[in-house]
This record gives structure tokens, sequence and C-alpha cells, in this order.
């Protein structure tokens, strides 16, 4: 029986928040693991993930498909994670997600390499948002190119490394009053590590090909459930004030060159607007975690694992009266 050690991965993006669970998770199964990212530099902290050589870093970017052909050259497998949440100059989500896709996908195509697409629920070459179309126009390039790339759209994703529950939580922490944007907007955050097992059941060759997943937690909640969930867990105790989307849109555009977790964008406004929840059509067809025999974990059984930092008696939380 052949192993896995004789399987190359090449995952581009490898070094971002979903990315480092996705190495792990192959290093796990024994796979070998190319990571192809901008600075390879800053992206050592990956060798520790696997064995002794188990981990290559290199350089590549989806803006230069020369690069991106050297770095997945003889892969068995490759995985396109890369992806963007706010544009910075070149790294427009049309560059990026849309353009950046197609090219991973060619390259593929001419390697005769495995493709798996990460996208996002959401993707919609409709929607109004920027980042939702790019993502859609990404998905149909891939799919143009290689017809049986697997697709997965996580819902937002959660961990200990995340921007999205560290953000809340650090955000209650410096501020006693927290603006709530979307405040019945529905979404089911999905563990990074639940996807990240999908990925890999997806290179175990568990998944459907030229299928599209939808992968989303255990519980659909409205934005405001989801952010009392996260202060709860940090201890704190903020006013959450509904905020108006036309308000919110007019404080996006100056808080999109903020830093750090005061940034918000107009895009970022325009998707609070729209639930980001597994489709009716993807649960009848299978095509979700619970369709890959993946039982998937809530925000509030891994959320208190990292987020106890932010309370104000670090790990050891306040009692009730």
């Amino acid at each position: 029986m052949a192993s896995n050690l004789e399987t190359l991965v090449t995952v581009f993006g490898g070094s971002g928040f979903l990315g480092r669970n996705v190495v792990r998770a192959l290093c796990r199964r024994d796979y070998r693991v190319r990571v192809a990212v901008r600075r390879p530099e800053l992206a050592g902290y990956l060798q520790p993930s696997g064995k002794v050589g188990q981990v290559h870093i290199v350089q590549a970017n989806l803006r230069y498909p020369t690069s991106v052909e050297a770095a997945l050259r003889d892969s068995d497998v490759v995985i396109n994670l890369v992806g963007i949440l706010t544009e910075g100059g070149a790294q427009s989500f049309d560059a990026v997600q849309a353009k950046g896709a197609e090219t991973v996908a060619k390259a593929a195509a001419a390697a005769g390499a495995r493709l798996i697409h990460v996208s996002a629920i959401g993707a919609d070459a409709e929607s109004p948002s920027r980042y939702a179309k790019a993502k859609a126009a990404g998905e149909a390039a891939v799919l143009a190119a290689v017809p049986s790339a697997t697709i997965f759209r996580p819902s937002v994703m959660f961990g200990p490394e995340d921007q999205f529950t560290n953000r809340f939580a650090a955000l209650a922490r410096m501020s006693p009053v927290l603006p709530l944007i979307g405040a019945e907007t529905k979404m089911q955050p999905v563990y990074v590590g639940d996807v990240a097992t999908a990925i890999a059941d997806a290179v175990d060759g568990k998944a459907k090909a030229g299928a599209t997943y939808e992968l989303g937690g255990p519980e659909v909640l409205t934005m405001r459930e989801i952010i009392e969930a996260i202060v709860a867990i940090a201890d704190r105790k903020p006013t959450l004030v509904p905020l108006p989307f036309g308000l919110a849109r007019f404080q996006a555009n100056f808080l999109q060159f903020a830093p750090g977790a005061l940034k918000l964008t107009p895009d970022q406004v325009t998707l609070l607007a729209r639930d980001n929840v597994v489709s009716d059509a993807a649960k009848a067809a299978g095509l979700t975690l619970e369709g890959l025999g993946i039982a998937a974990d809530s925000l509030e059984a891994i959320a208190p694992q990292y987020l106890w930092r932010f309370r104000p008696q670090g790990q050891f939380q306040r009692k009730s009266a």
C-alpha cells in the first residue's frame, strides 16, 4: 500500500489562518507538504508542523504565473487557500481571488494535479460586494480550467488566531460601547480545525470531484447572538448599540484606513447585510461537513480555549454572585 509520504501536496496561502491549520492536518496524515507563500522568510514557524523535511516552504505570488507554475511543479494535489479580507495596493479582490485563482487552476491543469479550491459562502456573481463577486469569479475560473476541482465554501471561521472572535473580544476590552452592524444577519460560524479536516479529507479522496461544499458550524446564530457569546466568554459587559447600515457605511469610509481591530471597510458592511449560512441545496446533496462525516464543533465549545486572555482576570473567569 502506497504511503502518503509519496504524495506531494502544494498549499498556496499555507501561512494564513486557515493555511497553518491545513498544513498541520496534512502533516498528521504524513503527506509531503510544499507551502507556497509570498514571503517564505516569514513562514518558518510552519516547519515544526511536521517531521524533519516534511514541510518545504517556497516563494510564489498569484499575480505572477511563472512563480505559481514553479511552485506546484511535480505536485500530486494543489490546494488554493489564498484570499484577502481587505484590498491594498496591487492586492485587489480581483487580482487575488479571481485572476489568482485562475492562474493556480490553469497551472494545476497543466501539471495534471488534483485541485482543491477554497472560496466562501456568499460567493455570488450578482452580489453588490466586490469580495463576493471576486470569489464567484474565482470559482468559475477554477471549474473552467479544472472541472474535477473540489470547492469548499466555509462560513465565517473562528479559532485561536482568527480575525473575527479575537477582534470583537479586543474591542470589548477597549471600549464600554460596541457598535453592532447587521444585528439580525444570520451566520453559521465554523471552527477552522473542522474546515482543515474537510480539506485534508478531500486530499484523501473522500470528497466528490467537481462538487462545491458549504461548510458551517452546528448553529445558525444572528450577529447579535455571536457578539453576545464572545463578550460573555471574555467576561466583558459592553453596551451593544445597533448601527444602521447607512451610518455604518458612512463610518467605514473613514475606518477603512484605521489600524487593527478598528478597521472596517464599506465592502465589509455590504457583506454584513446578507445571511452567511449553508444552503438547503447543499444540505440536501450532502455537500456539508456532516456529509463528510465531520461532527462540527460549536463556538461556545472552542472559543473559551483562547478568548480567556481577554478576561479581566485572565484564565480565571469571574464567578457569578
